[in-house]
């Protein structure tokens, strides 16, 4: 929709604060019908982040975000407006919105632990700056005001993701401003007899509880006067939902809760809480086991105080609490304390380990590096966090694919895994989940797990558990299916990389399999990848990585002899490889001497070198690799495709990732099969490169097959 500013015209950014230039904004908007409903919306969600003290851009950003998200303003509204710079921070509410309880969910249920765990990790992880967090939470606690008057159903809905959400983020944060009114909310809503019951017995009580309160107050700042303490003591409010809580955990009644009766003393420094913690101990005496030190050892949430209980007058007990002003500062507004109360030069105090940093990084730094940026890289660099189709929020490893998350659903829905979709597009199995992805699973009738699932190289899975479970499945499979499917697997590598000298049985022994058709077994039940094949024959031939043959061609070809090659008793003989061969180190080769063109380097069982040998046996020479540590050799494959938009481009990628020089790239298209056939001259640094290269290759879409030739 177009929004008409012209009412706004003689409004200067540069006059005005943001959140002045906010509210005229949305004053200035058309009348709508509900318009003004979400006006006031916003400016009440507003009045409970700028209570936390919050920058003025998260609270006049918060007075514009929810007509973005009911519809009546879009993002090229606010790009087209003076307010255009609150355009990133509204994107990111917007995005929190849409994280809430599952589809499926119904009345009554309690979300799974690592199903609210997960979800809090990704409010925190998802956001492009933590504050937005806290944001979220005065909009859920905004909602909850308002939800007196809702149906029950609608109630209990929001008290059970307001309790298993957002109260624990809050708690986590150390917000207890809105942690305990969050609490108390969703109790209210989820068991209403009994929070009427325990509102109607303190209300009964009030009077009473009061003028104890105010005795014992006088008592202790008299004493605290005469001790030189600088105090402040105040009757501590005690939280409907917390009262409860209390009666369940010790299996008390209500009458018989000292903390009822509790007393909170702010003092100036840490020196002070414990000079005022022993001028309680002298007037009354302690209760064994309620006394506890949060300063010496703070919460998880970095929650400090002391908490002491004593017998007072009358015999009644009473809870203290003693800290500091900046310690009450922090309990009451966690995270948020960072920007209001700022400690000179200071780091902010640390809780657990993700916390703690996410303190760090609450305002963007100067450098005007990405906050989500840091925050994935340095806090959650080992997990990742996606939503099921139906909402549900499931913890991955960082590099996970679709294929990871199918199998984290089910075994068998990995199993049974044809393709994904990712936010409703269809993406390859390769393709690496990011924070917040909505993954649909496309699955066949049958099982059908492809054993290239199980090589690393090709990324199509990422969680070790993932693999067990493929392997698992291979392995039970029929063995002679194994078999079979394993020899299948050896021919085919073998014949990729056309090697023609080495025995099975050898490459067996090679891997520590007894035999040939163990070998086969193996590679059929997926417990050993096509990769292994050529990384043992690389030991076959030196028991160490090969050095390698040549440096890297120049963009001028020359024919002379390569640096890796040693040739015995020949000197400084030119050197060339032979095309029919092009052997690959640590192949066995040998040197024929040629006519004019010097020594020319074939692999022992080459059919053109055993012909020269038997008709010119005086030319044979021994060769053997050099040493160069910059070699790569050349090498020319066969690849036979379907012809497409991209292929020569995708080709040429697979190929850079490698580190493939191409030295030449000819095409024809075979005029019976309609197949377009390229010849590839490539310089490669190994055997098992070469092998992952083929592989890489041969899963390009239209691509028939990619073989060495011979």
């Amino acid at each position: 929709m177009a929004v008409s500013t012209t009412e706004n015209h003689d409004i200067s950014a540069e006059q005005a604060d943001i959140v002045d230039l906010a509210r005229r904004f949305v004053d200035a908007l058309p009348a709508r019908d509900g318009i003004a409903a979400i006006i006031a919306e916003g400016r009440d969600i507003a009045a409970i982040v700028e209570s936390l003290g919050l920058p003025d851009d998260v609270v006049a950003a918060v007075h514009v975000y929810p007509l973005v998200r009911d519809g009546f303003l879009d993002d090229n509204d606010i790009q087209n407006s003076k307010i255009a710079s609150l355009s990133r921070i509204i994107g990111g509410l917007l995005r929190l919105g849409r994280f809430s309880l599952p589809a499926d969910w119904r009345p009554g249920e309690a979300l799974a632990v690592q199903q609210s765990e997960a979800l809090r990790k990704m409010l925190l992880a998802v956001v492009s700056d933590v504050r937005l967090v806290l944001a979220r939470i005065a909009e859920q606690l905004h909602r909850m005001r308002e939800a007196k008057s809702a149906a029950i159903a609608d109630q209990h809905a929001l008290a059970v993701e307001t309790r298993e959400i957002y109260a624990a983020l809050a708690s986590r944060l150390g917000v207890w401003q809105l942690k305990w009114e969050l609490e108390d909310l969703a109790f209210r809503y989820s068991e209403p007899d009994t929070y009427a019951g325990i509102a109607k017995a303190l209300k009964e009580k009030r009077t009473e509880r009061e003028g104890f309160i105010d005795e014992v107050k006088a008592i202790l700042n008299r004493d605290l006067e005469a001790a030189g303490i600088d105090a402040e003591v105040t009757g501590r409010p005690k939280h409907i939902f917390s009262i409860w809580r209390k009666m369940q955990r010790k299996g008390r009644g209500l009458d018989s809760l000292f903390d009822i009766r509790a007393l909170r003393v702010l003092v100036n420094d840490v020196k002070d809480c414990y000079a005022a913690l022993g001028v309680v101990h002298n007037l009354w005496s302690y209760l064994p086991g309620e006394f506890d030190d949060y300063i010496a050892n703070p919460k998880d949430n970095d929650y400090r105080s002391l908490h002491t209980a004593v017998i007072g007058p009358e015999g009644k007990t009473v809870e203290v609490q003693i800290r500091s002003h900046e310690m009450h500062r922090q309990a009451e507004l966690g995270v948020a304390a960072h920007w209001r109360y700022k400690e000179g030069g200071g780091m902010p105090a640390a809780f657990d380990q993700k916390i703690r940093f996410l303190r760090q990084l609450l305002e963007p730094s100067d450098d005007g590096s990405d906050l989500l940026d840091q925050i994935r890289d340095d806090v959650f660099e080992d997990r990742v966090y996606a939503v099921s189709p139906k909402g549900d929020v499931v913890e991955l490893p960082a590099g996970a694919t679709p294929l990871d998350f199918a199998y984290h659903v089910h075994t068998q829905v990995g199993h049974r895994c044809r393709g994904a979709k990712i936010n409703g597009r269809i993406v390859p199995l390769t393709y690496k989940v990011q924070n917040g992805d909505q993954i649909e699973v496309i699955t066949g009738s049958q099982p059908q797990p492809s054993r290239d699932w199980l090589s690393p190289g090709l990324g199509y899975l990422a969680g070790a558990r993932s693999r067990a479970k493929v392997r698992s499945w291979f392995r039970q499979q029929d063995k002679d299916q194994h078999l079979r499917q394993g020899r299948e697997i050896l021919e085919r590598e073998l014949a990729r990389l056309n090697v023609k000298d080495v025995a099975t049985d050898t490459i067996a022994d090679q891997l520590k399999h007894r035999n040939a058709d163990a070998l086969c077994v193996a590679l059929g039940a997926g417990d050993l990848t096509p990769a292994s094949i050529a990384t043992a024959l690389q030991h076959l031939r030196g028991i160490e990585q090969p050095r390698l043959l040549r440096p890297r061609r120049s963009s001028k070809r020359k024919l002379a002899k390569p640096d890796g090659i040693a040739v015995s008793g020949v000197g400084d003989l030119m050197c060339n490889f032979a095309r029919c061969c092009r052997p690959v180190p640590p192949e066995a080769i040998v040197g024929y001497i040629t006519q004019g063109r010097g020594v020319s380097i074939h692999r022992q069982d080459c059919g053109n070198f055993l012909g020269l040998n038997q008709r010119h046996p005086e030319r044979i020479m021994e060769v053997n690799w050099g040493s160069s540590e910059s070699a790569t050799y050349p090498v020319d494959l066969t690849l036979r495709a379907y012809d497409r938009s991209g292929l020569i481009r995708d080709i040429s990628t697979i190929l850079a990732d490698e580190g493939a020089n191409v030295s030449d790239l000819r095409s024809h298209t075979d005029t019976v099969t309609l197949e377009t056939i390229m010849d590839i001259s490539v310089e490669i640094r190994d055997l098992p490169t070469l092998s992952t290269t083929i592989a890489r290759l041969e899963q390009l879409t239209n691509v028939i097959s990619v073989r060495r030739k011979a």
